[in-house]
């Protein structure tokens, strides 16, 4: 095996575990379809360990002042910050983004977890008069317990930051369950755990498959929170698998996020955001730009200046500081880029550019795909409703204000919106009638850590980040104390 190939085993307890199986899967870099780790392919029996390493751990870090705790975290991401080029390095590799954009979300990770030990001394609780005399209630915040998170393949390791951070600082024990695609970079924190000097037990890493491990993680009595990321079939399965339990459940599911430039719009501007939007990260973002309305007294030049950038858009190597897009994850994800992309054309939409693999020899392995634009699309087309999560764009022309507000709500998801106008009245109007948890006004997509990363409808429950997404991790337990006066 090269040595440049990582081998990691299950994360329990503190301590590298051999899984009960024996079995292990390959990693591949969607560049070039070669093998750059093996991770387990653990079973329920290695669940259980890391279940009942997490129960007994988590009684004792509940005791920790919430301060120690946090400091611990602490050195936990300037750990993280001192090995930024190697875990973004991995993170590249296996997952096939911008080097520099891997770069940004080893950053996003250490940012999730030092913004959450910031509330290590905010856990605040009320007093409350009673009805009766001498008496008080109490109402206390404590951790949940046991936390099982399950993170997703387009952001790895900044989701899992976004997760342990929260968890471990309320004073939970947590298990981490990537996906199998992109699973190296989380498990590089394993050790850097250990050197923190976050107990054991507290933080543990394990890898199987999910309708197995997965299932059983979330169903089992141990398991008081769930939090996932992911598509939302995956989601809705989790949810009714943890309803065996009654376990809490934290859920950032899929999006179909419109992108809406009203007349006035500042046209550079929003084709600026407009491109990143959708591209970034191979368009493999949940709040990315989904579907584009454009007003038709600036369609014209609004799609001129587009499809300019879009066709000097290079797609290459993701270390290369000149590429501007890297590959799809895997070749499943591939395969339905081309499916929707002639999908759309045999309901009538115009392949303006890409919808292929680039030409090159660069390209013949791996998973590539050029950034596409469709026009003439309508919105009762497959491409407005189904989530591309890929670098694919349909663009539609409207002409009132009411139209495209129902064209926008006319979606199953409703994670984030973006929205180019300077007009005050029709930005508040955006605001009460547009149905989705996230809305950017004159800006791009990207959410800030003491925000509230929020989903409406089929997207979501629970919400992350800030202090709403933090009070996730804590349960309220409530003391009614009588006295004698």
């Amino acid at each position: 095996m090269s040595k440049d190939v990582l081998q990691f085993k299950q994360f329990i307890n503190g301590e590298w575990t051999a899984p009960s199986n024996g079995k292990f899967l390959e990693v591949l870099n969607p560049s070039n379809d070669e093998v750059v780790g093996l991770v387990p392919d653990g079973n329920e029996e290695d669940a259980q360990k890391a279940l009942e390493s997490a129960s007994k751990a988590q009684k004792e870090w509940a005791k920790y002042p919430a301060k120690q705790r946090a400091d611990i975290m602490y050195v936990f991401a300037d750990l993280i910050t001192k090995n930024r080029e190697a875990i973004a390095t991995v993170l590249t590799k296996e997952q096939g983004k911008l080097f520099t954009l891997a770069q940004f979300e080893v950053d996003a990770a250490v940012n999730f977890i030092r913004y959450t030990c910031e509330w290590a001394r905010r856990i605040e609780g009320d007093i409350i008069p009673s009805d009766n005399p001498n008496e008080q209630i109490w109402i206390q915040k404590v951790p949940r317990g046991v936390v099982v998170a399950i993170t997703a393949w387009n952001f790895p390791f900044a989701l899992a930051g976004r997760k342990i951070g929260p968890a471990l600082v309320a004073g939970n024990a947590i298990i981490v369950k990537p996906t199998a695609e992109t699973p190296l970079s989380t498990f590089m924190l394993a050790e850097l755990a250990i050197q923190a000097g976050i107990p054991k037990g507290v933080l543990n890493i394990i890898n199987g498959p999910g309708r197995t491990m997965g299932e059983y993680l979330v169903k089992n009595h141990l398991t008081n929170m769930v939090t996932m990321t992911g598509s939302t079939p995956a989601g809705q399965a989790i949810f009714r698998a943890a309803s065996a339990n009654l376990a809490h459940v934290q859920l950032e599911l899929g999006g179909k996020a419109p992108f809406i430039a009203f007349e006035d719009a500042d046209i550079d501007l929003a084709v600026d955001a407009a491109l990143n939007s959708r591209f970034d990260n191979c368009g493999q973002v949940c709040t990315c730009n989904e579907r584009m309305y454009i007003h038709e007294d600036i369609y014209d030049v609004f799609m001129e200046k587009f499809l300019t950038q879009v066709k000097n858009y290079k797609v290459g190597d993701p270390f290369d500081p000149s590429s501007n897009m890297g590959p799809k994850v895997n070749r499943s994800e591939l395969k339905h880029m081309h499916e929707l992309v002639e999908t759309s054309i045999k309901e009538g939409a115009t392949l303006a550019f890409g919808g292929q693999r680039p030409e090159g020899a660069q390209f013949e392995k791996g998973n590539w795909f050029m950034p596409t634009v469709l026009t003439n699309v309508t919105q009762k087309m497959t491409i407005v409703h189904e989530e591309a999560f890929g670098p694919i764009l349909p663009v539609i022309k409207f002409k009132e204000f009411d139209e495209v507000i129902a064209y926008a709500n006319d979606c199953e998801f409703g994670l984030a919106a973006m929205v180019f106008t300077n007009d005050m009245n029709r930005i508040m109007r955006c605001n009460q009638e547009l149905e989705f948890g996230e809305i950017y006004i004159n800006r791009g997509h990207g959410e800030s850590v003491q925000g509230f990363h929020n989903g409406y409808k089929m997207s979501g429950t629970g919400g992350e980040d800030g202090k709403y997404g933090f009070e996730q991790y804590l349960e309220k337990k409530t003391f009614y104390v009588r006295f004698k006066a």
